[in-house]
């Protein structure tokens, strides 16, 4: 089974979403940015998955590995 990435990203709301890679909806909305954040860090070590942190302006501005990555970064920023 593929590796399910975890997203945080905006909404168009001014909210901020958790959204697994391939789903259509997101797991879940949150006021903050933080908030998402913890969530979404959450589900990436429960899965082993990376967590991908999305900006205002929907770029990728972060990315952590949680999973069994045979290189794995040498800081951790979250």
């Amino acid at each position: 089974m593929a590796k399910k990435d975890i997203t945080v990203g905006p909404t168009e709301d001014d909210r901020w979403s958790v959204k697994r890679k391939w789903n259509e909806r997101a797991s879940s909305i949150h006021d903050t940015q933080r908030e998402a954040i913890n969530v979404g860090k959450r589900y990436a070590q429960e899965e082993g998955s990376d967590l991908i942190i999305k900006g205002e302006d929907g770029r990728t501005r972060s990315k952590d590995s949680y999973g069994n990555d045979p290189n794995p970064p040498k800081d951790k920023e979250h």
